[in-house]
């Protein structure tokens, strides 16, 4: 058996099964796990979501799939350019937005801390395992609805361990989530989403912040397209711009090995120009 994690999607269907070409997918043998963002901006989101859903996928929470739950509940409009009307108009719609809603912000497979974002720098992996499981909770109850209400918003830009109610948990959501660059406090900053090399005033990427307590121990994220492949001893970082005429990229966790598969001139993704 394999364990492979796979970055972030958005909607490329057929980039997906290029990949399950490429590493000779064998359904009841391998497990395969998604880095989130597994929907929108790419052209074939409910596809994904069916072919996830039905085969029994592993897969992370992304910031843009729980842009669809509350769009789904009205507590945010579309954008110009999502693609999630096919999705919100599918006869399966209920089931596919429950399976998605319990999914998990967080998951620890094969030594590795599987996340779609970021960690603050005050977390251990145990504790954002944890603090992860707090809003995997109540994206699971009756109360949904409140939280999906209350997500948005950059406020409080850090954490405190005396957070409460919806404020602690926008902030674990933000920083699983959306989180990129952060200061060494651990304050989040939105405003760029651009090259690391070149952070907002008083911040670094999340990954490079001393002494972070999650350091040591591997975390495979994607999120930030303009990382691209990042192989660090405990980082690794898997969005390579598929949707953008990158490459998709998975890992697999026995033993490293990266497999690419290009995206340019496949169907459902938006080359640069």
């Amino acid at each position: 058996m394999s364990h492979y994690a796979i970055g972030d999607l958005q909607g490329c269907y057929a980039a997906l099964q290029r990949m399950l070409e490429r590493i000779d997918y064998r359904p009841d043998e391998d497990r395969i796990f998604l880095l989130g963002d597994l929907v929108n901006r790419g052209e074939d989101s409910l596809s994904v979501l069916r072919w996830a859903r039905s085969n029994g996928i592993g897969a992370i929470l992304g910031n843009h799939d729980l842009h669809l739950l509350s769009v789904a509940e009205g507590f945010a409009t579309s954008r110009e350019d999502d693609t999630l009307h096919e999705i919100l108009t599918a006869p399966d719609r209920d089931e596919l937005l429950h399976w998605l809603r319990h999914l998990p912000l967080a998951q620890h497979v094969q030594g590795y801390l599987l996340i779609h974002a970021g960690l603050l720098p005050q977390w251990s992996v145990a504790e954002a395992l944890a603090l992860a499981s707090e809003v995997e909770t109540v994206l699971r109850s009756a109360h949904y609805h409140t939280f999906l209400r209350d997500m948005y918003g950059n406020q409080p830009a850090g954490w405190h361990d005396d957070l409460r109610g919806a404020d602690r948990l926008r902030v674990i959501t933000n920083a699983l989530t959306r989180l990129r660059f952060c200061s060494t406090t651990g304050d989040m900053d939105f405003s760029s989403k651009g090259d690391p090399a070149h952070p907002p005033p008083g911040c670094l990427p999340w990954f490079q912040i001393p002494n972070r307590r999650s350091a040591g121990h591997p975390i495979v994220f994607g999120h930030w397209s303009a990382l691209g492949l990042q192989l660090h001893t405990d980082s690794i970082a898997l969005d390579t711009g598929c949707l953008w005429g990158g490459q998709l990229t998975a890992l697999r966790l026995e033993d490293r090995r990266i497999y690419q598969v290009d995206c340019a001139e496949l169907p459902g993704t938006r080359p640069l120009r």
